[in-house]
């Protein structure tokens, strides 16, 4: 069944709208040239999914960001958590009028992001959609890389069999909470599963070796519970994973950025959208907040919140 149509006409180039926020956590989206299709089924919204070839808007090029508005202030964030498409910032008015913003690229970051996973080998330039037309879409996550075949099944493989190895003999430290440093939990591989441990050496969690999947959408194998210790843990070490850390810190999360990325075995995709950001934030993958690396903003009393629609070049 088609939803009701929700849609609010953008502005012209240089021009700007102001709209009125809910009170609730949800998505603004904003699309180029048409309206998105949104339809309802039993239980909700179907919302736009471009992994699949069949999508009514497959061949639209629009983005979203993801916000909470709340008695306790506002959060809003850039995503490029399923796909990298159509560049935006956003920002916020603080109560004293001053402003913060986050997820502006770099000047030719856009082209730049799609450039460099063109030259990257091992299927990451399959992740580019380009409409019949030329007019570059998007690039996939590279979980529904997997997902759509992609990008090979293998793909993280290698430096997952490294990782497990490594903790076979030695133990990786996982300090999850920033603001609570004497929790500490410690795993080690055993049988071919990585199991933790806490101060009194009780095993909390466990956790079987993951597979791509299990790395890019931080679920399955490394499934993370809204929970205290579970949750947490895997949240680290599914960041550890996706920035390629576990080998060179064995005490997570790394905080420093400059050792992100550096394995030949990594998310590219995140890689090469962190390079490009003007800040260096970006939300490439479910729990790149893991350590504030996060394309966010947050007030506690804001005057009002900013979608920046950047140009395309």
């Amino acid at each position: 069944t088609p939803a009701p149509d929700a849609s609010i006409p953008g502005p012209a180039a240089g021009q700007s709208a102001t709209i009125r926020m809910p009170k609730f956590s949800g998505r603004v989206y904003f699309s180029y040239g048409r309206k998105l299709v949104f339809r309802l089924t039993t239980g909700g919204l179907v919302q736009p999914a471009v992994q699949n070839p069949a999508d009514p808007n497959r061949n639209i090029l629009f983005n979203w960001s993801e916000y909470t508005l709340n008695d306790s202030g506002l959060w809003i964030n850039s995503t490029q958590v399923d796909m990298f498409s159509a560049p935006y910032a956003v920002g916020v008015q603080r109560a004293d009028g001053s402003t913060a913003s986050t997820g502006r690229l770099k000047p030719g970051g856009y082209n730049g992001v799609f450039n460099a996973l063109r030259g990257q080998p091992g299927g990451w330039a399959n992740l580019i959609h380009t409409r019949s037309d030329g007019t570059v879409l998007r690039a996939l996550s590279p979980l529904y890389g997997l997902e759509t075949g992609a990008l090979p099944a293998g793909v993280m493989d290698d430096y997952i069999n490294r990782v497990w190895q490594k903790y076979s003999t030695s133990t990786l430290t996982v300090t999850p909470f920033a603001d609570r440093p004497g929790t500490k939990y410690y795993g080690r591989v055993s049988g071919g599963v990585m199991n933790f441990t806490d101060g009194s050496g009780a095993v909390v969690t466990s956790f079987q070796k993951p597979d791509a999947s299990s790395v890019f959408g931080c679920h399955r194998r490394l499934d993370a519970p809204n929970d205290q210790v579970r949750g947490p843990i895997s949240r680290t070490l599914c960041a550890g994973f996706n920035r390629s850390t576990l080998l060179v810190n064995s005490s997570q999360p790394d905080s420093d950025a400059a050792d992100f990325y550096k394995d030949n075995v990594t998310n590219h995709y995140a890689r090469k959208i962190h390079a490009q950001m003007a800040d260096g934030k970006a939300y490439a993958f479910a729990f790149d907040d893991v350590g504030h690396h996060e394309s966010l903003v947050h007030d506690g009393n804001p005057r009002q919140a900013y979608l920046t629609l950047d140009p395309l070049n």
